[in-house]
């Protein structure tokens, strides 16, 4: 048996499946920024694998897993927070007035100062030290995903914000999707508040009150981040998942209609 995995851009070339082949649909991007769904239709994949937990392979961008020994002071690879000298900061490499995140980027910089670093919009460029040690150095970081759909939860939120050891602000499917993979207080929703007049104003609340800020890193005692490598880590999955399932039948019907709802 041979196995077959294609991006969703690239997936479309294919219409004749040679017989034995187990076709694979792999996408790392939202439903949003995956054109051409709707011409993959009949039963042309038998799997699925991407960041959605209901693919037949799961992988999403990042995961936590239980540390062996619990971590105190739990800040990882976060500055110590007396070094911690900016408030907000955010990085965006694709800048487009019209996404959700720039919106509201706008309404909150009106209230609490947001350092942007990236190659497009009014970013600067990310020092020398790099991206995660910059944002080490902060104590929010803005995890604004370019669109907002279930389990679309990316590298901004998993390596920029965790891995560097800031509180991530986040932008993108609802508190409880966020909760699904990691604790509730781990995070900042924009859900939560009812403008980003008064996120900020919780921001600065939390700026002048470290006991109560040091609470988003409590369960990093107990817990370290996991980021997903590209590409090694979804091919080991699809043999995994191969080995499996052995000879079992299965095909995608509609693969838009399950991606896009």
């Amino acid at each position: 048996m041979r196995i077959k995995c294609d991006y969703v851009a690239q997936s479309a070339l294919y219409t004749v499946k040679p017989p034995g082949q187990r076709w694979v649909w792999m996408n790392f991007e939202s439903p949003s920024h995956s054109p051409g769904l709707r011409s993959l239709a009949g039963n042309l994949f038998n799997w699925t694998l991407s960041y959605r937990a209901d693919s037949d392979v799961f992988v999403p961008y990042g995961s936590l897993y239980p540390r062996t020994h619990p971590s105190d002071p739990p800040l990882g690879l976060a500055a110590p927070l007396a070094r911690k000298r900016g408030l907000v900061a955010w990085v965006v490499s694709n800048w487009d007035e019209r996404q959700a995140r720039v919106r509201y980027y706008h309404q909150l910089s009106q209230h609490v100062a947001v350092d942007v670093f990236g190659r497009s919009g009014p970013g600067r460029p990310v020092p020398n030290i790099g991206l995660l040690h910059t944002v080490a150095r902060y104590k929010f970081y803005l995890a604004f995903e370019n669109s907002q759909h279930l389990d679309y939860i990316t590298e901004k939120f998993w390596r920029n914000a965790l891995l560097a050891g800031t509180v991530p602000v986040v932008l993108g499917p609802n508190r409880a999707n966020y909760e699904r993979f990691l604790p509730r207080g781990a995070f900042i929703h924009v859900d939560d508040f009812p403008s980003a007049s008064s996120l900020a104003a919780y921001l600065l609340f939390l700026d002048r009150n470290p006991s109560v800020y040091r609470r988003y890193f409590n369960w990093r005692r107990s817990f370290a981040v996991h980021i997903i490598s590209f590409w090694d880590e979804p091919w080991c999955r699809v043999c995994q998942a191969v080995q499996t399932a052995g000879d079992r039948p299965k095909s995608i019907g509609n693969l838009a209609h399950w991606f896009e709802r």
